[in-house]
């Protein structure tokens, strides 16, 4: 996708900062003139964490086609349409889709924005044309202003419903099921009901729930996992950077640290901030002088746009949940909440700066063995590429937050 406008980059911010989610596809001229999109990895994910489609289920070849019921919408006029979202037999069944009547208000190269108000339902604006503003800042009924009110009215509603169902357990110990690092996390969705098969869903309805011990003051939190992108890298997968790159632990090859942008690790890898190519850059780099390092090889990359996107879907909403820990009577590990951060609205500029920083970075777990979740067993496959911010640099990346404190007697209107 090409990079914003500063009109496009003014509407998105506009969605985001009233709490509606979306994602956006760029109409080619290829695209436009075939009625062919590419149904992109954040796309693709956004429709299956608001179960609107999953195209990893979906068999190739045009009988196996659906269609959702769409609604493109102009500012004060609304084109009554259909999207479909299909596997061709050939190209390996590439994700596609379409919009119809989608030629009637789009030109090449127009980038859109598709919003999904339920399962059943998507709403698409031409972000390179529409006034998203000027539209919901009027005292004038129209489909845009209808659309976005809704939608962040119901996150405020959302909001609150989680918070007073956390409430619940304020002062209580609560006792984990499992040892590991992921207990915590894992026992609050049982709180809260949600199935652990579904992890790669937002966790209550669209906010993400990140828990964390307090007895880790320099922890950082996690952002969102991301492989690079492998089709414009140098090395196409973790397993030629474990080949090149990695060293034997307990008889096994694997590669298992940290990358910053700051100075090379151990293995001398580096990330570097590509901005002329919109590029966050793996090297191998040499160190020729003091804070002096050469790049000697290329490794792989990711686009800046596609982490931009991962953040917002990732993070449009979350909840930090920072708990006490203590070992209970039995040896189990129990908890206690401490406080919420509730954020919103990442800032996406500031995401580049914190990488540029060392604030933000990435933890390569590459041929290690992965855990069963229902078992606890280690099993093949089980790499791992997250994208990490230290607890002190969060209020950077998330200036809309609010701090909700469970041991005193605060009490938590919402505003």
């Amino acid at each position: 996708m090409r990079p914003f406008t500063p009109f496009e980059k003014t509407n998105m911010e506009y969605l985001v900062n009233h709490n509606v989610k979306f994602t956006q596809v760029q109409v080619t001229a290829t695209g436009l003139k075939k009625s062919i999109l590419d149904a992109t990895t954040p796309m693709r994910t956004y429709f299956k964490e608001n179960n609107v489609h999953d195209y990893e289920l979906q068999a190739q070849g045009p009988e196996n086609k659906i269609t959702k019921k769409t609604y493109i919408l102009t500012g004060g006029k609304v084109i009554e349409s259909t999207t479909s979202m299909y596997r061709p037999v050939t190209k390996e069944g590439d994700p596609r889709l379409w919009v119809y009547r989608l030629k009637e208000t789009t030109e090449a190269d127009d980038i859109h924005a598709i919003i999904a108000k339920n399962p059943d339902e998507l709403y698409v604006i031409n972000l390179t044309k529409v006034d998203i503003p000027r539209f919901c800042e009027t005292d004038i009924e129209n489909p845009i202003r209808d659309l976005v009110k809704g939608l962040s009215d119901y996150a405020d509603i959302v909001s609150e419903e989680l918070l007073y169902r956390l409430l619940e357990f304020k002062g209580v110990w609560i006792d984990t099921n499992l040892r590991a690092d992921t207990a915590i996390g894992r026992q609050v969705e049982a709180l809260l009901g949600i199935d652990m098969n579904a992890s790669r869903e937002p966790d209550y309805k669209g906010i993400e729930l990140k828990s964390f011990r307090s007895q880790r003051p320099n922890i950082k939190k996690n952002l969102f996992c991301k492989v690079p992108d492998w089709d414009i890298s140098y090395l196409k997968s973790g397993a030629e950077i474990v080949e090149k790159y990695g060293y034997l632990s307990g008889g096994v090859k694997s590669y298992r640290n940290t990358l910053y942008c700051k100075a090379p690790n151990s293995q001398s890898l580096r990330l570097n901030m590509n901005y002329p190519d919109n590029l966050l850059e793996i090297e191998e780099d040499r160190k020729i002088a003091e804070d002096v390092y050469k790049k000697i090889a290329d490794v792989a990359v990711w686009r800046l746009q596609t982490l931009h996107q991962c953040l917002l879907q990732k993070h449009h909403e979350t909840f930090w949940i920072e708990v006490d820990s203590r070992l209970g009577e039995q040896g189990q590990e129990q908890f206690r909440f401490n406080k919420i951060e509730h954020t919103r609205n990442p800032n996406v500029s500031q995401f580049d700066i914190l990488l540029e920083q060392s604030m933000i970075t990435v933890d390569l777990l590459l041929g290690r063995p992965k855990v069963d979740l229902a078992t606890g067993k280690p099993k093949k496959g089980g790499d791992a590429v997250s994208f990490k911010i230290k607890k002190s640099a969060a209020g950077l990346l998330f200036p809309q937050s609010k701090i909700y404190t469970f041991l005193g007697t605060q009490e938590f209107p919402f505003q």
